[in-house]
Formats: C-alpha cells, sequence, structure tokens
C-alpha cells in the first residue's frame, strides 16, 4: 500500500514538475487531498532525528505559486506546510518555503541555477543539502536521462552521483537511512557540537578539500563555515576546473 501511494504522489509531482504555464494559488492547494499528512506519518515512524520548521503561510503561499507545485505531491506539501525540514540536528536541510533556522526558499534558491525562470522547466532542482557542502538534486533533464530521480553533488568526488530514488523515496531516505553508514567518513568526533552552531544558510568548507587526496582525512582537515551559495558556486568551479563533465 505505501508503495502504491509513493507512486501515486510521484506521478502527481511529475505532471506539476513539467508545467510551463502559471497555474494560480487555486490550482496548487487542494486542502482535501494533500500529500502532507502522508509525510507526517512518515514523520511520525521515523529512525532519524526530524525537525519541522515553522511556516510562514503568506511566505508559503507566494512561494508555492513560485514554485508551482501541487499540495497533492510531497514537496508541494512540504513548501506550503513547512519553512523547511532539518534531519538529524540539522546535518541535512530540505528546503520548503523559508524560515529563520533556514532563510531560503525552494524556487529562489533555485532561481539562476537549475531555474532560469519560474514556471519554466528546470534542468534540475536543489532540493536540500548538508552541512559539508553536498547538494541534493532533483533531475528534471539537465543531468541524466531518468528524469524525476535524485542526484548527491558529492563534496568528495565533485559528481552528480544518482541515488536511484524520486523525491518522495528521498525524503523517506531521510527520514529512515542509516545516516552514520552514508556518511561514515565525513562526521568528525565533534560535529554534533559545531552542527548546533551552523545556521541553515551556512556549511562547512575544508582545508584541504574533501576532493583531494590529502583531504581523505576529515579529522586533520581544518573547518571553517562559509555561506552555503559561495559552497555551491565553488564547487560549480572546481568541476568546470577539474573538466568533470
Amino acid at each position: 500500500m505505501k508503495k502504491l501511494l509513493i507512486i501515486v504522489l510521484t506521478f502527481f509531482f511529475l505532471t506539476t514538475f513539467s508545467q510551463t504555464a502559471m497555474r494560480p494559488l487555486e490550482e496548487l492547494v487542494n486542502e482535501s487531498d494533500s500529500g502532507w499528512p502522508f509525510v507526517l506519518e512518515w514523520i511520525k515512524s521515523a529512525k532519524n532525528k526530524v525537525e519541522i520548521l515553522p511556516v510562514d503561510r503568506q511566505k508559503a503561499k507566494n512561494t508555492l505559486y513560485k514554485a508551482q507545485v501541487t499540495t497533492r505531491s510531497p514537496m508541494g506539501s512540504v513548501i506550503y506546510e513547512t519553512g523547511g525540514i532539518l534531519i538529524d540536528n540539522g546535518w541535512i536541510r530540505i528546503l520548503g518555503s523559508g524560515s529563520p533556522g533556514l532563510n531560503r526558499s525552494l524556487p529562489d534558491w533555485n532561481l539562476g541555477k537549475g531555474l532560469k525562470e519560474f514556471g519554466q522547466p528546470s534542468s534540475f532542482l536543489l532540493v536540500a543539502d548538508d552541512a559539508i557542502g553536498g547538494f541534493f538534486l532533483l533531475n528534471g533533464g539537465g543531468i541524466g536521462k531518468d528524469v524525476g530521480k535524485m542526484y548527491y553533488f558529492a563534496p568528495d568526488t565533485l559528481e552528480f552521483e544518482p541515488l536511484d530514488v524520486t523525491y518522495t523515496e528521498f525524503l523517506n531516505f531521510c527520514f529512515d537511512h542509516n545516516l552514520e553508514e552514508f556518511y561514515r567518513s565525513f562526521r568528525w568526533k565533534t560535529w554534533k557540537e559545531d552542527i548546533a552552531k551552523l545556521s541553515g544558510d551556512r556549511v562547512f568548507s575544508f582545508v584541504p578539500y574533501l576532493w583531494t587526496k590529502e583531504g581523505k582525512d576529515i579529522e586533520k582537515a581544518s573547518r571553517k563555515d562559509v555561506p552555503v551559495e559561495e559552497q555551491y558556486r565553488l564547487n560549480i568551479e572546481f568541476r568546470k576546473q577539474l573538466g568533470i563533465k
């Protein structure tokens, strides 16, 4: 039953993801058939720590309109019902409509990156990121042929690594997956204390860089927090310099 719901909700998302005309808010908000109850159910049974950031309703409406995603989908419901979602004490930040603790909305953060103009198809969407400068993207056709699947822009390889999951499945990955295993080489001894002091709009930058041979031991690397925008741009520039396609 759960798999069937995931397929149905993913279908609703994919149909809205490809829209090019700006639909009015009334067509995007569906109170009687929202995806939010399903997301809440997943959060309630989550194995990892999940924090739902408070939502500003007017801001959420404006953000949903810019995103042009229906609330029947998990992404639309996350945008409309949350200011964002923090996983594992803020190690992963899932974008919503923005909040003081995560002052970025999903569509605004993507404008000028994979998204050229609100209401237009996006080559990819940045939907979440982590504290070490890794970025989670939803493929809109600009990364590979598997449209609607998630990728991880990994700080240790600068590659877009396919995760072979949809956005809905990515949420469940964040809620239930063994993150210690996924990040086993990237959590230093005091990471919990350091993450607690980190804003949702900043990430840790490491020297030596994590993608270098010298940067493989994160305990020996120096770190400082930098704006997430700065780190994203830096990672893209390094890809170009290294000739990664």
